[in-house]
């Protein structure tokens, strides 16, 4: 073969599994044997393959080819013989590879195609697709499931009691109302499983990705919960079905001979508590033996429950039917409208814990007392969303599925009331709590096996379907405690198996049924709650990605939907509805606090989103009023020298941006400089912007981090405050450190550079804060004391005193108190000057003691030596500068000329310009030796003067002055005086 290309034929019936994919392309040869063309092969498609079953490729490049000869090799190619190109090579890939990309997006992780290195060879093998498992149908795999969990051991022996309690009328309307919730749930349920592919977690992942982790993970543990509560509880149905059956079972046996204080003929024997704690911590026992040995063969004999149920309902109605009166038993009447009438209204009273009435009992029943007992009754409609993994379309399946067992249990629950309260006296549904078996057609032992299987299959799926819910939870790594239930894919949870039994094991303990059941539906509750919310969310929202198939929905019928979840759980015990809320909360703040943040997607983001656009569309792009005016500092991490690896900005920039925020409210953006182009350095720019964002976090700092490439710092600042923000949004106040450096370290790019930044905020409008002695910035735990001294030369719209004002609400200057620096050119205008700024410091609610300088004091008797020592070498290097311009303007016979363009400099104004620095510089020494902090306006770049001049005014302005906030307002007055 040439180019080193071999293609080797496996033998037939040789499946060796593929393990990774990369492709490359594959040059036609004249005298090849086997052309193959990788575009029009279609994965998991054996009629793209040629005769044989397999062919395993190996595709070979010599190591020692260099590129120009595999270039001419490629042109020899192409011109001696045909060569098949890829009528996609415009865009860069082929159809194969655009399949790929297809399935990426469902979330498989498929390997990126690429290209052999040099000297390597890639093996493709192309196999049979394998087999997949049979999937199952709507009826199947749905409805059947949500069928089985549906009807449960409520119906069967507390269903006719609940009759008897609460009447035909109540209990019609109990079933309506209960029905409706889990109707509403399971509209919303369809809505949202309809919109996409499920992985596992049933409603925990439905909920997590339209609610988001946070809200996902706690409803998901409380439904967990609700799970592993209801194997205690179909348990104990089992046991009690048993011992009703065969009372010889019974140890510790309890006989009631009286009724309401009344003594009856047949005394009525009732499992002793201690029974069913025994028993029932057994059954769990076994049944926990079997989850941890046999999860396969359930999935494959939970089918076979239904049959048993299916028959028993039919025995049952059978019975009901053919009864006659005492006949089957005493107070069976028969279908009597004498008895429906008698058992219309209610007949609430005290019972003992057995439920035979008794005006001595502990138990008072009302129909909030029954609506808690009922409702696990119409639980179950997460059965078929919890396989949706085994289903072949699970956006019809659910939907349908779902809905169709929910209708049909609730048919079922409202005829069988009408008939059990038209076939026996009302005190022989009091007292016969087994009274479906009674009438049961031909014997009462069907429906008692019927019950007891039923049960045991409910409580091997609670008891299957909880560790795995658990086990979805913790692999998602939200919440760190849980990572010990974690497994790997095809692997049992045997962890969470554990778990799930002690909990269950637990409710058994308790033996009572009664009590049992309502804390079953407090946690279903919770969870269809989330439910109804997800989907309200979702339908408010209406995001592009919102496409249900499932078209019957409506947020409304949602937001009714989880009005009544929470009113029954009210209505069923306003502690207890508490408690589990507290619970639901408690998870839900732990896992904001310790939980791992994760991106679904979800409701809340698209809400946040579109809350935004909104604000910002109201917000228009007119000027903000001043009392809604907050500080949006630009915070400009490009150093002056270097910083410590690792360290993308200086750390006490966060702290000042911090300061700058009352309370915390408020927004900053931190923006970082590459120089280079930006085809090169993007991805520098990208890891530079993570790095800077986790540093933001660090700080805990609320901002967000932009990088920007450009040629030089100073391009690439003129465009950021060209175009950062949006509207309104955009930042107000650009905040830098002062280059205090650039003349010790000979940096003489810096001058130049920060003239120009300065020049373009005042261009954009935009304020400026430039902090001196940045290294010296206290931290949010170091206490000052002193003053906060404000030199107000320029009318800057407040922005300096508004500054001072949001210092004072930091812990680390709380402690200081205001002094206003004003500067009268005459002392005859002192106190005028200082008494209308007393007034208007009043007017603004500002708390400041002002303090009015008349220019005659600036003759400072006792100047610091060191200050005139700063004077007089400043003085020196402008006029070695300015002699240094005008011998180069005479040899190049232009005009004066400094960064790059013309300037004009009157040497008495520059003298000026430096004698007014010095003298202000050592007003401020004077005066503020003992201040925290010193605010004095920044004087803008006079124009036609070099950089290095403006720089050299700086420098004196700043001289010992260990902390300076050199600040510059803006064309807004940003305090008001009025309300």
């Amino acid at each position: 073969m040439e180019g080193g290309e071999e293609i080797e034929i496996a033998e037939e019936n040789e499946f060796p599994s593929v393990i990774g994919r990369k492709y490359s392309p594959v040059v036609a040869h004249d005298n090849d044997s086997a052309v193959i063309e990788m575009s029009s092969v279609r994965p998991g498609s054996s009629s793209s393959l040629p005769n044989h079953d397999l062919k395993k490729v190996k595709v070979g490049v010599h190591a020692n080819m260099a590129s120009e000869e595999r270039d001419e090799s490629l042109s020899n190619h192409s011109s001696n013989g045909p060569q098949r190109e890829s009528k996609l090579e415009l865009f860069g890939f082929d159809s194969l590879v655009n399949i790929l990309g297809l399935k990426s997006m469902t979330g498989d992780q498929i390997p990126a195609p690429s290209s052999p290195r040099d000297g390597e060879d890639i093996t493709l093998t192309l196999e049979q697709p394998k087999p997949t498992a049979d999937k199952s149908g709507t009826l199947m795999g749905v409805f059947m499931p949500c069928l089985q969990n549906i009807l449960g051991i409520i119906y069967y022996i507390r269903f006719s009691w609940i009759v008897g309690m609460a009447g035909i009328g109540e209990s019609l309307l109990l079933v309506v109302f209960c029905g409706s919730c889990t109707f509403l749930t399971t509209i919303s349920l369809s809505a949202i499983a309809s919109n996409g592919a499920m992985k596992g977690g049933g409603p925990y992942y439905l909920i997590g990705r339209a609610l988001g982790p946070e809200v996902g993970v706690s409803i998901g543990l409380c439904f967990f919960l609700g799970n592993a509560i209801a194997g205690a509880m179909y348990v104990l149905g089992a046991v009690e079905t048993f011992l009703n059956a065969v009372p010889s079972a019974g140890i510790f046996r309890e006989t009631i001979t009286q009724v309401n204080g009344t003594v009856i003929a047949e005394p009525i024997t009732s499992p002793s508590l201690h029974d069913l704690q025994i028993y029932g911590i057994v059954v769990a026992i076994l049944l926990c033996f079997v989850v941890f040995g046999g999860v396969k063969m359930i999935n494959r004999v939970a089918p076979a429950f239904l049959v048993p149920v299916l028959f028993s309902l039919l025995c049952i109605f059978v019975g009901i039917f053919s009864a006659r009166h005492d006949r089957p038993a005493a107070g069976i009447t028969g279908l009597s409208l004498e008895s429906f009438k008698n058992n219309w209204g209610s007949a609430y009273q005290m019972t003992n814990n057995a439920g035979i009435p008794d005006p001595n009992g502990n138990i008072y029943w009302n129909f909030n007392a029954l609506v808690g007992l009922f409702f696990p009754a119409v639980t179950g409609i997460m059965a078929g969303s919890n396989r949706s993994a085994s289903l072949k379309d699970t956006q019809r399946a659910i939907p349908v599925g779902t809905l169709a067992a929910t209708l049909t249990t609730t048919s079922l629950y409202l005829v069988s009331v009408l008939l059990f309260g038209a076939v026996a006296t009302r005190d022989k549904l009091l007292t016969d709590r087994l009274l479906s078996a009674t009438v049961a057609w031909p014997f009462p032992a069907i429906v008692y096996v019927g019950i007891i299987l039923s049960t045991l299959g409910a409580a091997l799926q609670s008891l299957t379907g909880a560790p795995r819910l658990l086990a979805a939870i913790a692999n998602d790594e939200i919440l760190p405690v849980l990572n010990y239930f974690k497994v790997a894919d095809g692997h049992e949870p045997h962890v969470a198996t554990l778990f799930t039994a002690i909990i269950c094991i637990g409710c058994v303990v308790i033996g009572n049924l009664d009590l049992v059941s309502p804390t079953t539906t407090m946690f279903y509750l919770v969870c269809y709650a989330g439910v109804n919310l997800s989907c309200f969310l979702l339908d408010l929202l209406d995001a592009p990605s919102w496409r249900p198939r499932w078209k019957f929905h409506h947020w409304s019928l949602s937001l009714v939907g989880a009005l009544l979840c929470i009113v029954t759980m009210f209505l069923i015990s306003w502690a207890f509805t508490i408690v589990s809320l507290a619970l639901a909360s408690l998870i839900y703040y732990y896992v904001s606090i310790k939980g791992k943040a994760g991106d679904w997607g979800d409701g809340f983001k698209s809400a946040y989103f579109q809350l935004a656009l909104r604000s910002l569309r109201s917000l228009g792009a007119n000027q903000v009023h001043p009392k809604n005016w907050y500080p949006i500092p630009l915070v400009f991490c490009r150093p002056w020298g270097k910083l410590p690896e690792n360290v993308p900005c200086h750390p006490k920039l966060a702290d000042f941006a911090n300061c700058m925020k009352k309370k915390g409210r408020g927004m900053s953006i931190f923006v970082s400089i590459i120089d280079g182009d930006y085809h090169e350095r993007a991805e520098d720019a990208k890891d530079a912007c993570k790095e800077l964002s986790t540093y933001i976090d660090y700080k805990q700092c609320e901002g967000v981090a932009e990088i920007v490439v450009a040629p030089s710092m100073s391009e690439g600042f003129r465009g950021i405050v060209q175009t950062m923000g949006l509207g309104n949004l955009k930042p107000n106040i650009i905040v830098m450190r002062y280059p205090e450096i650039w003349r010790r370290e000979n940096l003489t790019d810096i001058p130049a550079t920060f003239v120009g930044i300065i020049n373009d905020c005042i261009v954009a409008n935009k304020a400026v804060v430039i902090v001196k002695g940045l290294d010296e910035w206290p931290n949010e735990y170091q206490r000052q004391y002193g003053t906060i001294d404000l030199y107000w030369i320029v009318r800057d719209g407040g922005l300096m005193l508004l500054l001072s004002q949001l210092l004072l609400t930091k812990d680390s200057f709380e402690g200081c108190k205001i002094q206003v620096f004003c500067i009268a050119e005459e002392d005859s205008d002192a106190e005028g000057l200082k008494a209308d700024v007393k007034k208007f410091l009043y007017d603004l609610r500002m708390q400041a003691e002002v303090i009015v300088i008349s220019m005659k004091s600036w003759e400072v008797e006792g100047e610091q030596q060191e200050s005139v020592e700063a004077f007089s070498a400043a003085r020196q290097r402008v006029a070695s500068y300015l002699e240094e311009m005008k011998e180069q303007a005479q040899r190049d016979r232009t005009p004066l000329m400094a960064d790059g363009k013309p300037v004009f400099v009157e040497e008495q104004q520059v003298e000026k310009f430096l004698y007014t620095t010095l003298k202000l510089n050592l007003m401020v020494q004077k005066y503020s030796r003992m201040a925290a902090v010193v605010l004095v306006s920044l004087p803008p770049p006079p124009l036609n003067h070099p950089a290095t001049f403006y720089m050299e005014y700086m420098d004196l302005l700043v001289e010992n002055i260990p902390r300076l906030l050199i600040v510059r307002g803006y064309h807004k007055d940003v305090v008001t005086l009025f309300t």
